[in-house]
This record gives C-alpha cells, structure tokens and sequence, in this order.
C-alpha cells in the first residue's frame, strides 16, 4: 500500500504535484483562515485527486472543520475525515486527531496537560497509521518563531510524545511546523512532519505492506 502525505498546503494545492499512490492523507491547514469558501477551494481540488481513498485531519486554520463539522465533512464525500477516530483501508488501521497545543486562539487549541492527555489517551493501540496535526515534542518540531517555542526551542507536545511510545503505531505523521520537516525511527516507529509548507516542499510517501513501513521519498526540509 502506497501512502502520500502532505500538510499545511493552505490554498496553494495547484502548485503541489501529487504523487501517484493508493491513498493520499492531508494532515491538516488545507485552508488559511478556515471559511467555507476557502474549504469548498480545498474540495474542488481534492475530490478531483484519482486515489482510490482519501483521509483528512483538519488543522488549526481548518475552522470550518470546528464550528460546523458536519456542514464540512459534506464538502469531502468519499474521504475518511478523522476528528479523534479511526478508519481501515484494505486492512490497514488509520486514526486522526486535529488537536495542538494552544497559540494564537486557532481553531483545535487547547492547553498544554491535562486537556491535550485526554485526547491524546483516545487514541488507541495497534495502529498502522497514525495522524496528528501537530508534532510530538523532540521530532519535526524545531521552531524559529521564539514565542510560540518551549525553551528548548521544540515546540511539540511532550504528552503526545508519550502517548505515541505507549500505544506504538508502525508509522506516524504531522505537519503544522513548516520548517522541520523529515522522518525518524524511533522504538519501532516511523515519524515523520510530511509538511507541504505551502506547497514549496513535496509530498512525502512511504509504503506500508504486510505492516512494514518503508520510507519511499521524505523531502528535505524547507530552511
């Protein structure tokens, strides 16, 4: 199973070359401030991609994912939109969630702790694929912009982290930092920050068969 990842496209879909695959999964920030209209741009372009399946998780500039969810998933018919749950393409597990630790009042915010814990513990154990919007603290997650960086300059979320080493999906992927993006091994899984950053990085691929994750193309990352 061929996998193709992007993140962070933000309206600049037709300047992105999607490869061929058997499914094509955005991990968030299709949209810039999150309208409708902006989400029914996404969709013209994304329902117009031949991959046999399709998975989305909105991001932080997704709003209209958050104000009027079902309104929106309408927009994307045929693809598997994940807000904290799961799906399985041709026997393989997939769970996504949109959420990140809270800055600059976005939309799928919420305080480092205990409210990002209890929706990281949602997810489950035994994934092939997880999504997450946002980085797990000490991978793809280095960040220029001081304000929103902890002190040692990460900025992703250390209880996701944890949650991730508990759990163990074969692979998981993120976007939302533009500037880190890559893929680690670590413990018997693949992570990788699939960033698009506004289409002027490439999508990333990995394949995933008989539940064996092997990197196919991971960009270098935009500095």
């Amino acid at each position: 199973m061929r996998l193709v990842f992007m993140a962070d496209t933000h309206l600049f879909h037709e300047d992105l070359r999607v490869p061929e695959g058997d499914v094509v999964i955005h991990a968030g920030d299709f949209c810039r401030a999150g309208s409708f209209a902006e989400l029914e741009v996404f969709a013209a372009l994304w329902t117009a991609l031949p991959h046999a399946h399709k998975v989305v998780v909105p991001g932080n500039h997704d709003w209209a994912f958050a104000r009027d969810p079902a309104r929106a998933r309408a927009l994307l018919p045929g693809s598997h939109v994940l807000i904290d749950e799961g799906c399985v393409i041709d026997g393989a597990t997939f769970y996504g969630s949109p959420w990140q630790p809270e800055f600059g009042g976005w939309a799928f915010n919420l305080p480092r702790g205990e409210p990002l814990r209890e929706k990281w513990a949602l997810i489950p154990a035994g994934l092939d694929v997880l999504v997450t919007h946002s980085p797990p603290h000490g991978f793809g997650d280095r960040l220029s912009h001081k304000p929103r960086a902890l002190p040692d300059g990460r900025s992703g979320c250390v209880d996701l982290r944890a949650r991730v080493a508990v759990v163990r999906p074969r692979l998981h992927v993120f976007g939302h930092i533009h500037e880190d993006g890559g893929a680690w091994e670590h413990e018997g899984t693949w992570i990788s920050n699939v960033t698009t950053w506004e289409c002027e990085r490439a999508c990333s691929i990995f394949d995933l068969d008989d539940g064996v994750v092997t990197p196919v193309l991971v960009p270098p990352a935009r500095t």
